[in-house]
C-alpha cells in the first residue's frame, strides 16, 4: 500500500505571452495537487486561475476522501459563481479558467477536471491520459470558450466547459490506482502544445524523480516555440 509520495511543480510565462495566466498548487500535507489555466483571449484569466488555487489552498482535509472531494467540488462551484458575478460587475464577457485536480487516498487516486488541463498516469511502463479534454475541434495556440470576438480559424479548439463560463458547473472525476511507482503528470496545454504524448511517455520512462522530470519537460517545451504559459505538477507514489 502506498504510504507516501514525492512531488514537484513549476509554472512559467513561456516565450510569447506577456504574463502568466496559469497557477499551480502542491499540497503534499493533504494529498492535493492542482493546475489551473486561465482562459487566454478573455479578461483576467490570471485572476480566475489564482482564485481557484487560493481557495483550494485554504481547504482543510477532514473526514473521508469523499468528504474532501465534495468540499473541493463545492469550492469550485462557488468560484464559478463568484467569477460570473465579477465578470458581470466589470462588464466583461468572461473571466474563466480550466482546472485539473489530483487527490490522494490510501486506497486509490482521484482526478477531477474542467476544461482541457490534463492528467496523465504513468503505470506499468506506459503513459495514458486519464482526463478527457472538454474541447470541440482541434488544438490551436489559444483555446476559446464559445463565441469569440472574431470567429476562430477552422480546426481551432473551442472549450465546452470552464470554471466561470456558465451558471452550472460540472466537474468530471476518474479513479486511478495508487501502486508504488505510479506517476501522475498534471499540466496546462502549454505542455501538450509543445510535445506529443509519445515524447511525454519517453520522458516518464527516462526520468523517475518528479523534480528532474519537471525540469526536463520545461527544458523541452522552452526549447521549442513556448507559445503558451507552461505549467506542470508531477506526483510519484512511493512505498
Amino acid at each position: 500500500m502506498t504510504t507516501r509520495y514525492v512531488s514537484a511543480g513549476r509554472t512559467v510565462t513561456g516565450k510569447i505571452r506577456k504574463h502568466n495566466e496559469d497557477a499551480i498548487l502542491v499540497r503534499d500535507e493533504v494529498g492535493l495537487w492542482v493546475v489551473a489555466d486561465g482562459l487566454g483571449g478573455h479578461s483576467a484569466g490570471d485572476y480566475a486561475s489564482t482564485m481557484i488555487v487560493e481557495r483550494l489552498a485554504a481547504l482543510p482535509r477532514t473526514g473521508s476522501v469523499f468528504d474532501f472531494i465534495e468540499t473541493i467540488e463545492d469550492t469550485l462551484v462557488q468560484v464559478n459563481a463568484d467569477l460570473l458575478q465579477t465578470a458581470a460587475t466589470r462588464g466583461v464577457d468572461l473571466i474563466g479558467s480550466t482546472v485539473v485536480v489530483l487527490v490522494h487516498d490510501k486506497e486509490f487516486m482521484l482526478c477531477g477536471w474542467v476544461g482541457d488541463s490534463r492528467a496523465y498516469c504513468f503505470e506499468d511502463n506506459r503513459l495514458r491520459q486519464i482526463t478527457r479534454d472538454h474541447v470541440h475541434g482541434g488544438e490551436d495556440d489559444i483555446t476559446h470558450f464559445g463565441a469569440t470576438p472574431a470567429p476562430p480559424q477552422a480546426g481551432s479548439g473551442v472549450l465546452t466547459r470552464a470554471v466561470g463560463a456558465e451558471e452550472q458547473l460540472f466537474v468530471d472525476w476518474v479513479i486511478a490506482g495508487n501502486r508504488p511507482g505510479t506517476e501522475f503528470v498534471l499540466c496546462s496545454d502549454g505542455i501538450n502544445k509543445e510535445m506529443s504524448d509519445a515524447e511525454l511517455d519517453d520522458e516518464c520512462r527516462r526520468i523517475q524523480q518528479p523534480q528532474d522530470l519537471v525540469a526536463s519537460l520545461f527544458e523541452l517545451a522552452l526549447s521549442r516555440a513556448g507559445r503558451d504559459n507552461i505549467s506542470a505538477v508531477v506526483v510519484r507514489l512511493q512505498e
